[in-house]
This record gives structure tokens, sequence and C-alpha cells, in this order.
């Protein structure tokens, strides 16, 4: 269990993380002159610097050399690429194109879409309350779709390419910095020969935006990195439990920036969408309050057995030597008497 003081360290950079996260918004639309191509492709191609100087300081470079000796790891890296660059794309042209509300709906199924990914994809078996939780965003969907006249093609996509890039990620088997730090090293030379695209025809804001422009742009890469470092530091010392319970952060403060900051319409059907969606996570909250709870009485319970066995083995122990040393006095005393006349 992690020290106190640990945990709140723990939790201090997960709202961090979580915080940076949700007002995200507020700094793309900062950039709203640029395209949201050539705002991906900056945020591509200046990620990789404070990945490499990441690595640096950490000292963490030998995992390369095995990656480059697997050839099917590295397409899953490649693979991990795409999805997160078409996400990465998609929040940015969502938020700048005036649709936070149902980027922030994305994020908040996101955690329903990766169940079914394990019910379906990994034979997964589902609690009670977890299947509820399922049917609950389901029905949230079809109402969002009456809310909206349509699909809501954005928040599934946003919620489904996440949830891929997450499934994949999990069989590549690397940490937050590296596998961070591989898949820029692959989206470098695309943003990059993109940008220089932009460049010879005249359309990069970078180059023709002013010194602010070119600043903010220079940025993303910090803007990416910084809160992936503070969710790093916040996943080593937090319970996965408390970890599911921020993930609702981000969403939370790009929902409420819709709201007062972006004044996007939100009419009553709207609201009954998203109140079914935050009742689903709240069932999936409560049952995977309720499922820790019990783990941790079950393994406080199977220590105090293992204690008190510890106990009666060390009594047992100590017991033994006394056994002994009484032993030769009860074997003399039991000896049959010597008959008469014979002596020792």
């Amino acid at each position: 269990m992690q020290p106190r003081s640990d945990q709140r360290t723990g939790l201090a950079y997960g709202l961090a993380a979580y915080t940076m996260w949700g007002l995200l918004p507020l700094y793309w639309r900062l950039l709203e002159d640029a395209s949201p191509s050539e705002i991906l492709a900056h945020r591509m191609v200046w990620s990789l610097p404070v990945a490499v100087v990441l690595l640096a300081v950490l000292r963490r470079w030998s995992w390369i050399g095995p990656l480059l000796r697997q050839p099917r790891r590295l397409g899953m890296v490649l693979l991990c690429t795409l999805f997160i660059s078409a996400n990465w794309f998609l929040y940015i042209w969502a938020v700048n194109s005036g649709h936070v509300l149902e980027a922030s709906l994305g994020y908040f199924i996101n955690p329903l879409v990766s169940i079914a990914f394990g019910v379906l994809l990994l034979r997964e078996r589902l609690r009670p309350l977890q299947w509820t939780a399922v049917g609950t965003g389901t029905v949230a969907v079809i109402v969002m779709a009456v809310a909206y006249g349509r699909v809501p093609w954005i928040a599934l996509a946003l919620a489904f390419s996440f949830a891929t890039y997450g499934l994949v990620k999990k069989g590549i088997k690397l940490d937050g910095i590296e596998g961070f730090s591989a898949e820029t090293a692959l989206q470098l030379l695309p943003a990059l020969g993109f940008l220089v695209f932009l460049g010879l025809r005249g359309e990069a804001s970078f180059t023709t935006g002013g010194v602010g422009q070119a600043l903010l742009l220079s940025a993303c890469g910090i803007a990416t990195a910084v809160p992936l470092i503070c969710f790093g530091a916040s996943a080593v010392r937090l319970p996965l439990t408390t970890i599911g319970m921020l993930q609702y952060l981000a969403p939370t403060f790009q929902f409420v920036l819709g709201l007062t900051v972006f004044h996007e319409a939100m009419p009553p059907e709207r609201w009954a969408g998203f109140a079914l969606v935050w009742l689903a996570l709240a069932l999936l909250t409560w049952d995977a309050l309720r499922t820790a709870g019990r783990a941790r009485t079950a393994l406080a319970r199977a220590a105090a057995r293992a204690g008190e066995a510890a106990e009666a083995e060390a009594a047992q122990s100590a017991q033994a030597p006394r056994a002994a040393a009484a032993a030769p006095h009860t074997a003399e005393q039991t000896l049959p008497p010597r008959p008469p006349g014979l002596t020792q």
C-alpha cells in the first residue's frame, strides 16, 4: 500500500493532468486561425523534442533496440500512432468547429466503449452493474441521436478511436514515456513534410501569423507532454479506482467550457442524453468501488489468516526444544527397575 503522503502527491499530479486535458479546448481556440491539420502537424513535430529531453533526463534508452528488432511490436506502435493521430485531429477540429459538448460526450462514453471491447474482443465477463451501465450508455446514444437529429458521430468516433488506441497499446507493453516517444517518432516525418508543403504554398500560419502564433504552435509539444508526465506520475502512486474516477474530470471541464465559454446549445433532449451517460458512469464507479472494497477486505482477511498461521507455527517451534529437553527425564522415569544385585 502506498504511503499517505505519496497518495496525496499522486492525487495532485492526477488532478493537474486531467484539469489540463479538460482545459485544452481553450488552447486550441487560441490557434483557430490555423487549420486543424496544421495544428495537428505542429503537435506531432514539437512533441518529439520534448520526448527526447524526457528520455535524456530519465536515461531511458534501453527499450529502443529491442523494439526495433521486433517487427510485430513496431507494427502495433504504427497502428497506435494512426489511431491517436486520428483522435487528435478530430478533437482539434471538433473544438474549433463549435462541437465542444459533443467532444466531451465522446470522452464520457469512452469507458463504456472500452468495456464493450473487453467483452467482444478479449472475452471478458461483465458483472451485472457493468452490463446495466453499458445498456444505459447505449440508450443514451440513441437519445442523443434524436437530440442532434443525427448519430453523434463526433462523440462516437472520438470514443472508438481512443478506446482502440488503448486496446492496441495494451499489447505493446511500453511505459507512458517510451510509448509516447515511439509514437511521436513515427509521426515526425509525415508531419514535417506536411508543414514544409504548407510553407511552400504560403499557407503556413506559423510563418504568416506573427510571433504569437508561432510561439503558440511551438508550445503544442509542451501542451501534449506535460499532462502526460503528470498522468504518469499519478498512475504509479494511485489505485486504479482513483484514476478511473479522475478520468471524468477532463470531459466535465470540456462540458462546462462548451456551456459557459463557447455558449453551445443544450436543449432538454441533450440534457436527457448526457444525464443517461452520467448515470451509466455512476453505476460503473459504484461497481468499481464496491469491487475494490471487497478485494481489500478479502486481502486483509487472508493476511490475518496468514499471520495467525505464522504465530501458531512460531509457538510450536518454541515448544519443540522444551519438549526435547524434557524427553530424557521422562525416559529415565519410565525405565523398568533393575533386578536386585546388579550394579551400574
